[in-house]
Parts: structure tokens; sequence; C-alpha cells
């Protein structure tokens, strides 16, 4: 029961986010579920060869890479296991020359900004320009009233559980909260915040009515 009007209001804070994803120039979408967005994803990117992937756990919970190389698409993804630190470097830049990047968002803002943090740079620089399309897919437990709250989930929310996923010695993955590190492995180096779509980038934005990634 409680699930019902979960559901229910995701619904509703969607239909405000994506009217103000669309106001700023974004494609944006909102599916019920991880299913329904994986089909409509890889309908929408059918067309194209070469495939770049950000460090997203909620793209790869999609099984989006893997339906992809059944295709025998050309897959960019840097969380090959046995990578030398030269074929990482590489398959990073390739995915910012790409046909279709995929990536997800540390944050939503239903006010229709969207906001990525990262340590390397290859992310945010692949979303932003190089890519003829970029697909952005994000449960709609990253959507958030405004951008103020939206910069609050990335440092208080998303930053720390990523930092700990990746096993990072920094401050925020012992106690949950930022506290602005100058660890050496700190990942919160690069804010890229889209406030309206970039203007030689196709970007689609997918809100899923589920909690998915970090």
């Amino acid at each position: 029961m409680d699930d019902q009007y979960q559901q229910w209001l995701w619904e509703k804070s969607a239909q405000h986010c994506v009217k103000n994803l669309i106001k700023n120039d974004f494609d944006a979408h909102f599916v019920p579920d991880a299913r329904t967005a994986t089909a409509q994803i890889l309908e929408m990117v059918a067309p194209y060869e070469s495939f770049g992937f950000g460090g997203s756990s909620t793209l790869r919970g999609l099984g989006v890479i893997d339906a992809l190389q059944a295709q025998g698409k050309t897959i960019y993804d840097h969380w090959q296991a046995g990578l030398s630190p030269q074929q990482d470097r590489a398959i990073r830049l390739a995915q910012g020359r790409c046909d279709c990047f995929f990536c997800s968002a540390n944050a939503i803002a239903a006010s229709g900004e969207i906001v990525n943090v990262d340590g390397i740079g290859n992310r945010t620089n692949a979303m932003t320009f190089g890519t003829a399309k970029v697909v952005i897919a994000a449960g709609m437990n990253k959507v958030t009233p405004d951008l103020e709250s939206a910069l609050k989930r990335v440092r208080n929310v998303a930053a720390p559980m990523r930092a700990r996923s990746l096993n990072m010695q920094t401050p925020c993955a012992e106690s949950g909260r930022c506290s602005d590190c100058s660890a050496p492995q700190r990942i919160c180096r690069i804010t890229a915040i889209l406030h309206r779509r970039p203007m030689l980038t196709d970007i689609s934005v997918f809100l899923i009515g589920q909690p998915l990634g970090f």
C-alpha cells in the first residue's frame, strides 16, 4: 500500500520535473519502471553503433550494456576488468567521441537542472560536448525540488555512498557527510550543472519511477 502512494508522489514530481526539463530544451520522459526504461532507451539508440558508458550503477542495473554488446555494438566501458592505465585513459577519451554516451545523474532538480560531480571528468566532458547523442537515466530518488537541494544531495547523499561503494579513503566514506576534504582519493573535483541543453548536444533524460543508483 505504501508503494502505491510513493509511486503516485513520484509521478506527480516527475510531471513537474519533465515539464521544466523540456522547457530547458532537454528531451525528457518519465517511465514507471526499469524494464520500460530499458526497452525505450534501446529503441531510441538503435541507429547508433558506438557507445560510451560513464561509471553508472543505474545503467548497468538496467542491462543496457549487455543488450548492446549482444547486438554487436562497439562499447567503451572503463569498468572492464584488467585494463592497464593506458587502456583506461584511451577508453575514457573515446567515450567523448563515440556516437552515443550513457550516464546517470547525481541529482536532477525538479526546476530543470541536471547536476553531476566527477573526480576525473570523462563523464562531465562527454555529456556536454563531443557525442551526437547523450542518454541520462536516473531513478526518482535522485530528483530534488530545486538546484540548491540538488547540490546538497550530491554532497551528502550521492558522494558518500559512491565513495563508500568504491572503497575510497575519504572522510565521507566513513562519516556519511561531506566535509569538503582534501583527501587524495576525493571524488568530488568537478561540478557540472546543465542549466540548459548544450547547444550542440542532443540529450534525452529518462526519469524512472524506482529508486536506482546512488
